[in-house]
């Protein structure tokens, strides 16, 4: 018997977390590997324009100081061998379904979390041997049968599997263990904790909380009275404790939306237009929160009598863009209200949502010079709202004709910030 098997008593749990290394780029060496092995690759929007953001690269592009979300100018400067692919959607997704195809010949306890990584609940498929067996089974095929590289982590819970696949890529293949936690882990800053983010490590920071192992021997009551019921999540986190179950009937988010019942009932188009745009930005800032992109618009409109009407709309190609979202709320409304009518109600919603990590590439296609800026400052402005509260940041439309009125009616002292048809002002 394995040290790993005998680390699992009969009722505990057997759990792998699947990996693929650099997806995008291994697809495409898989299907060319006469162009591409080995070589400096990277998934970019504009590949004859030499323009957009690299959306993903290979390892070799790793080892010249490639990065993800790095301009394609600025990375074919740093390594002017690097090659350029152009994202096939559909190539991706057939290899996706290649690879969760073996994993669900294991075990039917099988949650698929993106394109490229899922999770297995192997507890019960013994019969495909020791977990270790089954782990060394499960990369092998994938890399014969599809050839592509994955890194396994193999663990308890879920969350150890997850921080396990990322210690050893590519081709890793790591065990966490409960009791290798204090050695592994504790020494490690809190950020480096699967779910613990930049904005709560540097909170945890200014109440002195420096590694896993300090947030493991903090207080609870400390914590929840500064992080709420996620202080008791951290917690046993940083025990290397996890209850959430593997999900093979997992379901994405249908959809997401802002609904607001007006003080009062509005008439003309241009304050109906700035409440469209508050929900609109609302929505879409939920929208990137939860790294989704939408492909349909919806908006509510109710009338005082309370009868109400919805109408949708699918894009050409699928958002988080604020502006995309409130001008398609707009056309919607131009073309299905009366003009002068009165509104109690209005709502923007969100549909056919799906991970912004599958499509991403696909919004960068369209607008190769403008994305990276428009990207860049929607990343600012939420940044800003994360600090400062959600009214940190407000755009010229919700302002009306006069922002100064604004500004001294909630007595706003920072001052403001001209970026295209953008006004950043921060309440101080």
């Amino acid at each position: 018997m394995s040290d790993v098997d005998a680390h699992y008593p009969a009722r505990g749990r057997v759990i792998i977390h699947l990996d693929m290394n650099a997806f995008y780029c291994s697809v495409h060496e898989a299907e060319q590997p006469e162009y591409y092995r080995e070589k400096p690759t990277a998934v970019s929007g504009s590949v004859e324009m030499r323009k957009g953001i690299i959306v993903t690269c290979s390892y070799a592009a790793r080892a010249r100081s490639i990065k993800t979300g790095m301009n394609v100018a600025q990375a074919m400067r740093i390594c002017p061998e690097l090659v350029l692919i152009k994202p096939d959607f559909e190539l991706y997704r057939k290899y996706s379904r290649g690879f969760m195809s073996i994993a669900r010949q294991f075990t039917p306890m099988v949650e698929q979390v993106s394109i490229d990584e899922c999770y297995l609940d192997i507890t019960g498929s013994k019969l495909f041997g020791t977990p270790l067996d089954i782990a060394k089974k499960l990369q092998y095929r994938i890399a014969s049968e599809w050839s592509l590289p994955c890194s396994i982590g193999l663990a308890p819970n879920k969350l150890l599997a997850k921080m396990a696949s990322d210690m050893k890529k590519p081709n890793g293949l790591t065990i966490l263990r409960l009791r290798d936690v204090p050695s592994l882990l504790w020494d490690k800053p809190c950020g480096y904790l699967f779910g613990i983010g930049g904005k709560t490590e540097k909170k945890l920071l200014s109440l002195n909380i420096r590694t896993i192992g300090e947030l493991a021997d903090t207080d609870e009551a400390f914590l929840n009275k500064h992080f709420g019921v996620l202080g008791s999540w951290m917690k046993s986190a940083a025990h290397g404790i996890d209850h959430s179950p593997v999900n093979p009937n997992r379901e994405k988010n249908k959809s997401i939306g802002h609904t607001t019942t007006l003080p009062q009932d509005l008439t003309e188009r241009e304050d109906i237009c700035r409440v469209l745009l508050n929900l609109s930005d609302q929505t879409a800032r939920r929208l990137r929160r939860q790294k989704l992109v939408a492909a349909t618009v919806q908006i509510t409109i109710r009338r005082p009598d309370m009868s109400t009407i919805t109408r949708s709309h699918t894009l050409r190609v699928p958002t988080d863009d604020t502006g995309v979202i409130y001008d398609e709320s707009k056309r919607l409304y131009d073309r299905h209200w009366r003009q002068g009518e009165p509104i109690r109600l209005l709502g923007v919603a969100l549909q056919n949502l799906s991970s912004a990590e599958e499509t991403a590439l696909q919004l960068d296609l369209f607008h190769y010079e403008e994305q990276p800026r428009k990207d860049a400052l929607t990343r600012t402005m939420d940044a800003l709202r994360d600090r400062f509260g959600e009214d940190a940041v407000l755009t010229a439309g919700m302002l009306g004709d006069d922002p100064s009125a604004l500004i001294r009616n909630k007595r706003i002292r920072g001052t403001s910030l001209q970026r295209d048809d953008t006004l950043l002002y921060i309440d101080e």
